[in-house]
């Protein structure tokens, strides 16, 4: 019963899928552009809600999937149907025939360039929630002073209901984004005051709640609602930030050591790339377009093309992870179905 399943992507839905096919006995082919597996995760320090280093996540990934037939550094070329099978070119030269394809091409982040206003890539201390991941990672960025670390502020929802990007969609897990990365960055520099510039806060999630009310009581994190009109920078090279406090009803300033600029997730163009060879719908979200979004949201319109994680909308972890079972198990179904 043994089937080769190519899997585009090495996140860890790809990865996910890949370790429930070894265990169905099928042959998984994964296929990651860049140069290691695990995505987005793999640059990530710390999961909410239970701090857990994200390195563990992807590193047991890695290990449990090792062996399917991985290809780094390799894209798809050219894809085109022949009767009931795939034909899929790699970047690489190999061509593989497949009955199955899944994509687990997951996002990109929206570019907060675009974003003006907020000043990232002309304020020097004006960063992306990307960036902070790395910093926690690595200790290293010329814009972060662990010396003068007094004041920093977040904006929530950059990129993300916004009808100006061109993105009316909610990111779903910003909000709990920037409150982990408050929380790393208080227990790291306990006196500093920490801001946090909302539209609402959408805490859908298992202990998520319990999180921010930890922010705020034991923390001490400020939640301000209100958009962010106006970001500057003084001659000292401190971040200067105009909001309007609309629970408070007055305007504020706030003089920041640190902005982090919350980008929401975006679909993948090399989602959209690929999809486009197979003309599979894209939905006006921007993301892939499953069957439906309630009981059929991995499955493709085409056969033998099926969808998990962040390529058709913005997942947390776990639910990235159970689309990816999902997924398998019904390209199982239809593997049996086909006997």
């Amino acid at each position: 019963m043994n089937e080769i399943v190519v899997i585009i992507g090495g996140g860890i839905a790809g990865l996910e899928a890949a370790r429930q096919l070894l265990a169905l006995g099928h042959s998984p082919i994964v296929i990651e552009k860049s140069d290691h597996l695990g995505g987005h995760v793999a640059d990530w320090h710390k999961l909410f809600p239970d701090m857990k280093p994200a390195k563990d996540i992807v590193d047991e990934l890695v290990s449990s999937s090792k062996d399917a037939n991985i290809f780094l550094h390799t894209e798809i070329s050219f894809i085109n149907r022949l009767k009931d099978r795939y034909n899929i070119m790699l970047s690489n030269g190999i061509s593989i025939t497949s009955r199955y394809i899944l994509f687990t091409t997951g996002f990109r982040l929206f570019d907060a360039a675009k974003k003006e206003e907020y000043g990232y890539g002309v304020y020097n201390q004006v960063i992306t929630n990307q960036d902070l991941e790395k910093w926690f990672n690595t200790s290293k960025d010329s814009r972060i002073d662990n010396s003068a670390m007094k004041a920093v502020g977040f904006v929530h929802c950059v990129g993300s209901r916004d009808e100006k990007a061109r993105n009316t969609q909610c990111s779903k897990v910003c909000c709990i984004t920037a409150i982990k990365q408050a929380i790393e960055l208080k227990e790291k520099f306990p006196d500093a005051e920490i801001y946090c510039f909302y539209m609402d806060l959408r805490l859908f999630g298992k202990k998520f709640e319990d999180f921010y009310i930890k922010a705020q009581r034991d923390c001490g994190i400020h939640f301000i609602r209100g958009r962010v009109s106006e970001v500057s920078e003084n001659i000292d090279g401190k971040v200067i930030v105009k909001a309007e406090d609309t629970l408070a009803g007055r305007p504020m300033k706030v003089t920041l050591d640190l902005l982090v600029l919350m980008s929401g997730m975006v679909c993948n163009p090399d989602s959209t790339r690929v999809a486009g060879m197979m003309s599979l719908p894209i939905d006006s979200d921007g993301f892939l377009r499953s069957t439906d979004n309630v009981s059929r949201n991995t499955v493709s319109p085409k056969n033998g093309i099926f969808y998990a994680g962040a390529c058709t909308g913005p997942k947390t972890v776990p639910e990235t992870l159970a689309e990816a079972r999902s997924a398998v198990l019904e390209i199982h179904n239809s593997i049996i179905s086909r006997r």
